[in-house]
């Protein structure tokens, strides 16, 4: 079982990274950027202008990958980032170091956001079908957490199924496609890509929207102590969030030009609804802390109030 370590770093020289002197222009958020949809709005609020609009300069420093960005955070190098609800778990289980500040994806019925697929060349029809199977996950994550979910829904117990760490996602995709694994669990848009290379869905979270989710959050020194920055950032976002819903279209562009879908998917990905202004519930939060409990990854109880901030 993978274990999840992160320590806690203080560095009041970066606490005010983004107080501006007093007459210095605008605040300035520094936005650790994945490759992954999940950041469009990041990018559509830059284009369209809403940042300036807002008073807030946003630099957005790319990420390869969780951990690099990860890292970025733990050294006071970024601000905000989009990540899950798991990995904020691991953050704030000893004190605060970032607090969730919005949704920024979710599953809706008619756009799902994770799946569990079985190979085009497994013989796998239903839910039933993974008893004994192997599933290609990555431990300890919202992967993990949600095949557990999903599973449990469809009535699996996690000793009915075995797994394998397959962490990176195009790797986890490609051993799926080739068969050297039975089944996997993916992320949309990914799961579209493995569906268009012959893969079947056998579960996916249109039925469990509630904890399927990914977030928005920052620094705790940076909410706590100029939550204007933030505000601004929220006001920013939200925009950017109706521009898309009411417009996606227009924004395929940037999917192509910042790299947010797998590359065989430009031009013809169909962008799911993006979250109305929204805080993860206090049940979604607390089957989080449960699930992570029950796993070994979090030693007890963190209080909702330490993990999400609402900012006014």
């Amino acid at each position: 079982m993978a274990r999840w370590w992160i320590p806690v770093v203080i560095l009041s020289a970066l606490a005010g990274a983004c107080r501006p002197a007093p007459g210095a222009g605008p605040m300035r958020v520094r936005f650790g950027a994945l490759p992954v949809l999940d950041v469009l709005p990041v990018y559509v609020a830059q284009a369209e202008g809403y940042f300036a609009q807002a008073g807030l300069e946003v630099e957005v420093v790319p990420a390869a990958s969780a951990a690099e960005r990860d890292q970025l955070m733990q050294a006071g190098r970024i601000d905000a980032m989009v990540n899950d609800l798991v990995s904020t778990l691991f953050y704030n289980k000893e004190r605060p170091q970032i607090y969730v500040v919005r949704l920024a994806r979710r599953a809706f019925p008619e756009a799902p956001q994770y799946f569990v697929l079985a190979s085009p060349k497994a013989t796998i029809a239903g839910p039933q079908d993974l008893r004994g199977a192997e599933i290609a996950i990555s431990q300890g994550t919202v992967i993990e957490y949600m095949t557990d979910r999903l599973l449990e829904r469809a009535g699996l117990k996690r000793g009915d199924y075995r797994t394998v760490n397959i962490p990176r996602i195009p790797d986890r995709l490609q051993a799926l496609v080739e068969g050297r694994v039975p089944a996997a669990t993916l992320p949309d848009p990914f799961a579209t890509l493995a569906l268009q290379q012959g893969a079947k869905v056998v579960l996916d979270d249109r039925e469990a929207t509630e904890i399927s989710m990914s977030v928005l959050s920052f620094r705790a020194e940076v909410v706590e102590q100029n939550p204007e920055a933030v505000r601004r950032f929220l006001q920013a976002w939200d925009r950017a969030v109706e521009a898309i819903n009411a417009r996606p279209d227009a924004y395929a562009g940037l999917l192509s030009d910042k790299g947010l879908v797998p590359q065989p998917l430009v031009g013809r990905y169909r962008l799911p609804p993006f979250p109305a202004r929204g805080l993860p519930s206090r049940e979604a939060v607390a089957d989080g802390i449960a699930w992570a409990r029950d796993k070994g990854l979090i030693p007890g109880e963190i209080a909702y109030e330490r993990l999400v901030r609402e900012i006014r």
